[in-house]
Order: C-alpha cells, then structure tokens, then sequence
C-alpha cells in the first residue's frame, strides 16, 4: 500500500507544469530535506522559482503551504527509524535551549489540536463511551500509555471497561467473547504495531464498534474505524508526545461527565465508599499509617 502523499503526487502529476514536475521529482527523492524547507529555500534547492512553489502545491489541491509541509511531514514521519529520530532532536548545547525547545513544541502541538480539533466527532466519541454495553481500550507499546490512561478515566464513569495490551494475544480471546454491541477503542501512534492493524481487522470481522484515535490521517488503523479521530504531532518525536492524547482523554471524560450528568452519580459514589472502606487513598480523616 503506497503512502497517501505519494498517491496525490502520481494522480496529479498530469496537471502539473515540467517545473513543477521538476519539483515534484525532488521532493519525492529529497522529502527529509524538503519537509525542514521554506517556499524559498525549496525553490532554490528543486532549481525553479518561489512562485512555482505556490502554484505547485495550489495544483496539489492544498490549502496552502503549511498544509502541504503536514503532508510532507507524515510521509517522512513512517520513515524514521529510531536512529533518525534521535539525529534529528538537535540534543546539544545548553540544557535550558533543550527545555525551552521541548515546551515550544508541545505548546505547538495544543496549538494545532485547539484549533483544529472537530467538536463533533469528539461529541460523537463521547456519546459511544457512555451509550455502550462494555469498551475495551486497547493500546500497543508507547500507545499502550494512552489506552491505559482513557481505561482508568472510563473507570470513574461507568462499568465494564477493560484495558488490554495489544502486545498480548489474549486480547484475541477477549475480543472473541465480547458482547455485539460492545465499543472497541485502539490508540495507534507512529511508529504504528502491526498487531494494531490486525486487531483493528479482527473487531470489523466480529462487528464491533471500533473507535480508533491516532496521530495521523495515514495511519493504517483508521481505515477499519467506524469512528476515528487524529491528534497531530507537528514535529518527529524520539518517543512520542504524549501531552495531545492526554488532552484528548481529558476532553472526552470531561464530555462525558457533561452528557452523563446526576447519572454517574451512584457509580461514583460506589466507588468511593470501597476506597474509604479498604483504606486507598491517603486521608486526613483516616487512621495514621
């Protein structure tokens, strides 16, 4: 299967001019070094004028620029390995240029999420958390944080939540014997397991819901989701960068506790009369430990 920004740029070569064939050709073979480029700097580096530029990536059917880079930067972004990612992270010089950059970037990041983020599917997304009969949260190494943390959120609201690691073959088992109208939710980020893939397979095989949050639009797991939304990571990560998904994990709890109301009331109660009658948390009132 050839990458979304690959395909856009095969179909709409027959519209392009040579110059911007010429340009098309560069960033196709140059994409790690055109992704980090102005329109200037790509012009001169591809050898034809900044106006071609523009006029290129308007025959491309973007936006503008910047929307053409986000592209450009998913593409890129499934090509890193782990090696690239940590060349790329700038890491010397003094320890507060690193702090600052790491603290821009996530700033970045919300930035983009505020002011993109589809209210709808997130409502949308809200409604499925609290309307079906059991969910399963299922996440995959670095995504696995994710899972866990909407898992334990969702325990605080409702029952029947389960939280599985796609690493696990059990996960198979589970989902098997799940209920029909159970909602199944993965977290998929980049550098993206195939055993996400093959899981996001098995619960369109078995009919389930499947709510799939990820941090691209190429992400292979959207594809089998009845419902999918995409946090954008706007820089390449040696890890991942885990401030968007907590923000979106606190977004749907709290859309949920919006749309629950006095109903999740007696759950919350019940919950907190077994962590006062097991001693679970620290309290004042409660004996010296």
């Amino acid at each position: 299967m050839g990458h979304p920004f690959l395909e856009r740029l095969e179909q709409r070569r027959a519209f392009l001019t040579p110059k911007g064939q010429i340009l098309a050709d560069f960033v196709k073979e140059n994409p790690r070094q055109a992704v980090f480029m102005t329109t200037r700097q790509l012009g001169q580096a591809a050898g034809v004028s900044e106006a071609t530029v523009v006029r290129f990536v308007d025959r491309l059917g973007y936006r503008g620029y910047a929307d053409f880079i986000r592209d450009l930067r998913e593409l890129v972004d499934t090509q890193l390995t782990l090696i690239d990612r940590v060349a790329l992270t700038k890491a010397d010089g003094p320890g507060a240029e690193r702090l600052f950059r790491v603290v821009e970037e996530e700033i970045a990041n919300l930035k983009e999420f505020y002011e993109t983020a589809d209210y709808e599917t997130i409502g949308n997304a809200a409604r499925l958390l609290l309307e079906s009969t059991a969910i399963y949260v299922i996440g995959s190494r670095l995504s696995y944080t994710f899972a866990y943390y909407l898992g334990w959120s969702l325990t605080k609201i409702r029952g029947q939540v389960h939280i599985l690691s796609g690493s696990d073959s059990t996960s198979i088992d589970w989902l098997t014997i799940a209920p029909k109208d159970s909602l199944v939710v993965i977290f998929a980020t980049s550098r993206y397991p195939n055993e996400l893939i093959r899981l996001a397979r098995l619960v369109r095989r078995l009919e389930q819901k499947l709510l799939v949050v990820s941090d691209s639009t190429t992400c292979p797991v959207n594809q089998f989701a009845d419902l999918h939304i995409v946090v954008r990571c706007l820089h390449f990560p040696v890890i991942g960068s885990p401030s968007l998904m907590a923000c979106l994990v606190n977004c749907l709890t709290l859309e949920m506790i919006a749309r629950g109301g006095d109903t999740l009331k007696a759950h919350q109660e019940k919950l907190e009369q077994a962590y006062r009658e097991n001693d679970v948390l620290f309290n004042l009132d409660g004996p010296v430990i």
